[in-house]
């Protein structure tokens, strides 16, 4: 992956030139890549449409990238919530951010001519040497907040330029302890039956001391752009946990087709996670129409506890469930 990764960086340079070729050589024949809209879709799309619809178009619009990683594990896939996922399959996880100069249009949306940061996570299933699926998530919104054209109301957290984790030690190149990485996958297991004990329950809210059970007190959520990040579990409970659990009901977590877990760190992607809104998330009216919203949840730990929470949301394809479609409002408001 390293290797991958230091050849698509020259490729950078040359303004995207060679791309499908320098990734051919690390991907098997079969090779699907995934990702959010509007660039691609669950179902995935070949090479030569992921060079077309994501890699080319943003080479193009921001010159100079530089990818600047914060998280890098690799593990077994482990199955969970009655996963049908190969529990030997192994994953790559990479997560950080595409620096560089916003400089072309991108996915529709204007250029700034100034640096602009997209927070990526990406993984990669690696097999015989080769990589035979990519799954690529970009904050959107995030991208459209730079651009100026920012489509929601006023999150509730804050978003910036998330740091990386409090340690500093996020880049695991070497091997790391086994009996590390199951902790942290037990201690997630035990988190996602607590929420999921609640979803059964019906209950529209969460006492603190639920959470308190498996996270640091001073624990760190970094959400996506049009919810923000937030920080302690009593601020992270008023302003995502709360108005999440109080404005969508019928939740509905599928099985995770990716989870993986090494040392104190872990990632996961998450394809089903669907719910009906009553009015106010986001400031979406109430409504009928069950929505999507496939996420991306990268977790660091710390001695026995969760501290930190970095995830990114497919908020366009969860807006366009629902009759909205963001992206092209956006460009017809602002880049016609």
């Amino acid at each position: 992956m390293r290797k991958m990764y230091k050849q698509i960086d020259i490729v950078f340079e040359n303004d995207g030139a060679g791309m499908e070729d320098t990734i051919k050589a690390f991907t098997k024949p079969n090779y699907i890549f995934r990702g959010y809209q509007p660039y691609s879709n669950d179902e995935g799309i070949s090479l030569s449409a992921a060079c077309d619809n994501f890699w080319l178009p943003m080479t193009r619009a921001v010159k100079h990238i530089q990818r600047r990683e914060d998280v890098f594990i690799a593990g077994y896939n482990r199955p969970m919530m009655k996963s049908k996922c190969c529990d030997n399959e192994v994953w790559v996880m990479s997560m950080g951010n595409f620096m560089g100069l916003f400089d072309g249009e991108l996915f529709g949306l204007r250029p700034t001519g100034k640096l602009i940061n997209l927070r990526y996570t990406e993984f990669h299933l690696v097999e015989n040497e080769k990589i035979s699926q990519t799954i690529m998530t970009v904050d959107i919104i995030a991208i459209m907040e730079t651009a100026g054209s920012y489509p929601l109301p006023p999150s509730t957290g804050v978003y910036f330029n998330y740091p990386g984790p409090r340690l500093h030690d996020g880049l695991v190149y070497g091997e790391s302890p086994p009996a590390e990485g199951d902790k942290t996958y037990d201690l997630l297991m035990r988190m996602y039956a607590d929420l999921t004990d609640l979803n059964e329950s019906g209950s529209m809210t969460c006492a603190p001391q639920v959470l308190e059970k498996t996270w640091m007190k001073n624990m760190c959520w970094f959400g996506p752009c049009g919810i923000g990040g937030s920080y302690t579990i009593p601020r992270y409970q008023r302003q995502h946990q709360l108005p999440f659990r109080n404005n969508l009901i019928e939740k509905h977590l599928g099985p995770v087709p990716v989870f993986i877990a090494e040392g104190r760190f872990a990632g996961m992607y998450g394809n089903i996670l669907t719910s009906r809104s009553i009015g106010g998330f986001l400031g979406f009216p109430g409504g009928q129409i069950p929505a999507n919203m496939p996420y991306v949840d990268v977790y660091s730990r710390e001695n026995d506890k969760l501290s930190e929470n970095w995830i990114i949301l497919d908020l366009v394809a969860w807006a366009k469930d629902q009759g909205l479609d963001l992206m092209e409002r956006t460009k017809s408001i602002t880049n016609p």
